[in-house]
């Protein structure tokens, strides 16, 4: 197989500074194989305790181009709409273009559910959900218009319920159904979304780790960035053949994340006590088909017009 290139495109990688980092490992792969970067990091986030140092998107981008790449820095914050719009205006002003953009930045605070504070709970879902959604809404146009566009959301496992991690997990959990969305959408469109679960280890895991856990000593020696790295490149890529997947990157290992479901049951005059007495029906046998995106194709609607509100 000939070597997979990125030349002429434009890609953003967002919470792409630090190191390590998974945005790091990202950013440094495209550019490698031919793609102009931004490498986008606000560089320190006074709320979410735990990481050490400044990341710094600065000297992200000046390895890419000491390394020969093309690449320029970024340090505005995602979870504005305002900010995520100056990113993608920052692409277009540098290098003409908006191809392939990486949701990448995120936060995590680890805490027992009724102790998380209300200000966490609400800065997950405006960082991680929010972010992404800012972001596709500035890139979608231009991507759209060039009738091209390559989007890779990076969720987690959590997704499926981690204990202390649930504004995290719902946070991904909705980045999850919104790439599925994406891919809906964009089918027609020539833009393709896909997600990525992955582990590694990171300033995130050096946060929430104690530096004897197994779980830290584990992602130190086993679970560098740099593995996940080939599968987010190749669903950017323009030979991704998917959209709407989930795919697992952890430590070389890379899997499909299905969304399914069981063979079940009908009845059509269903009661209560008939759900009970045939609940293990429900419960039983190997997923069935899996929920394909493009079922959803609104295309097939007759939709009614849409008249956003007014705002003020």
């Amino acid at each position: 197989m000939s070597e997979l290139r990125f030349d002429g495109r434009t890609a953003i990688v967002t919470g792409a500074g630090g190191k390590p980092s998974l945005g790091r490992a990202h950013a440094l792969l495209l550019a490698e194989r031919g793609a102009r970067v931004v490498v986008n990091d606000i560089g320190h986030d006074p709320e979410t305790p735990g990481y050490s140092g400044v990341a710094s998107a600065e000297s992200v981008a000046e390895e890419i181009r000491a390394l020969g790449g093309q690449a320029i820095a970024d340090s505005h914050s995602v979870a504005s709409e305002e900010g995520a719009a100056a990113i993608v205006e920052a692409a277009l002003d540098a290098f003409g273009s908006v191809d392939i953009l990486v949701n990448n930045a995120a936060i995590s605070v680890a805490a027992p559910f009724d102790e998380m504070s209300s200000r966490d709970f609400r800065r997950h879902i405006d960082i991680n959900l929010m972010g992404p959604i800012w972001t596709c809404r500035a890139a979608w146009p231009r991507m759209r218009s060039n009738g091209y566009g390559r989007i890779v959301n990076v969720t987690s496992g959590a997704l499926a319920g981690v204990a202390w991690l649930a504004a995290y997990g719902a946070s991904k959990g909705g980045l999850f159904s919104l790439t599925r969305s994406l891919a809906a959408e964009g089918a027609a469109l020539g833009i393709r979304a896909n997600s990525v679960n992955p582990g590694a280890f990171t300033r995130m895991v050096a946060a929430q780790q104690q530096e004897t856990s197994p779980m830290y000593r584990h992602a130190l020696e086993n679970l560098p960035a740099e593995l996940v790295s080939p599968v987010v490149a190749f669903l950017a890529h323009e030979s991704c053949p998917v959209s709407g997947e989930c795919i697992e990157a952890v430590g070389g290992g890379v899997r499909r994340i299905l969304l399914a479901q069981t063979p079940g049951f009908s009845d059509p005059g269903l009661a209560l006590e008939t759900v009970a007495r045939r609940w293990a029906e429900v419960m039983a046998g190997a997923p069935g088909s899996v929920l394909d995106p493009g079922a959803f194709d609104p295309t097939h609607w007759d939709v009614k017009p849409y008249r956003p509100a007014a705002e003020g």
